[in-house]
């Protein structure tokens, strides 16, 4: 199973977001590189980077940032955010970029969708934001009247194998998972998930792992990491304690 540490720009630097809203703010580091560095220094062999503002104004914000980190922190970048055209995927690709994350387009355009798989192939990610089963896109300040399991099911028909699946009532919110949620939707996704969204405390990170990989692909850990209720290194070892008990 992947940790995925998160690191989400806005403005150039590192923050979080509650419930993805742009108005509670938190910045907790000035300079997201370093941060990525950081992450490399405790043991992390991924980083999980969203461009807030790409996710907010449809256009990237912050690429040159998510280049440097793909390119300067030796690991493995999982990014998002903004990802609208396939000139953009190409630029993140050549940056070293290993997964990019389809939000937005996921619901809004399909011939883009198969443009991008047919392009990218393995590294494209379903990024699939849900509050109350709803698909919310534009950086969540949008509805779409679509539901979340309907987009699920239809992901492996896409060529899809990679979903991001973010429950934003507990992004945030140090709320915890809500695990028959995760069993369902790796069940209708016919593939395992990654876990976004609630993480706070060690049992958390246990609670992931206890869904076995069946469910869970990996877990992206974001605010609590920067506050200091989970640590880094702590949740990789947990998670490799975790996959040499099966």
């Amino acid at each position: 199973m992947i940790v995925f540490p998160a690191i989400d720009l806005l403005g150039g630097r590192a923050v979080r977001l509650a419930q993805g809203d742009y108005d509670r703010v938190t910045v907790y580091n000035d300079d997201p590189v370093a941060q990525a560095h950081a992450f490399a220094e405790a043991g992390a062999e991924w980083v999980h980077v969203v461009d807030l503002d790409g996710a907010r104004d449809g256009v990237p914000g912050n690429i040159g940032i998510v280049e440097r980190i793909a390119g300067e922190s030796g690991l493995k970048v999982q990014t998002g955010g903004g990802i609208r055209t396939i000139e953009t995927m190409r630029r993140l690709a050549d940056a070293g970029a290993a997964r990019m994350v389809l939000g937005t387009k996921l619901v809004t355009d399909e011939a883009f969708v198969a443009e991008a798989v047919a392009g990218f192939g393995d590294a494209v990610v379903a990024g699939v934001d849900a509050r109350d089963g709803e698909v919310r896109i534009a950086g969540w300040r949008e509805g779409t009247h679509v539901r979340a399991a309907d987009v699920v099911a239809e992901l492996a028909d896409r060529g899809i194998r990679h979903l991001v699946y973010t429950d934003i009532s507990r992004d945030g919110m140090g709320t915890g998972i809500n695990d028959a949620a995760y069993r369902a939707v790796a069940e209708s996704a016919g593939f395992p998930v990654v876990v976004s969204g609630g993480m706070h405390s060690p049992d958390d990170v246990r609670a992931v792992v206890a869904l076995g990989a069946p469910v869970a692909e990996g877990v992206i850990i974001g605010r609590a990491l920067y506050e200091g209720t989970i640590d880094l290194a702590d949740a990789l070892a947990i998670v490799a304690e975790g996959s040499a008990a099966c």
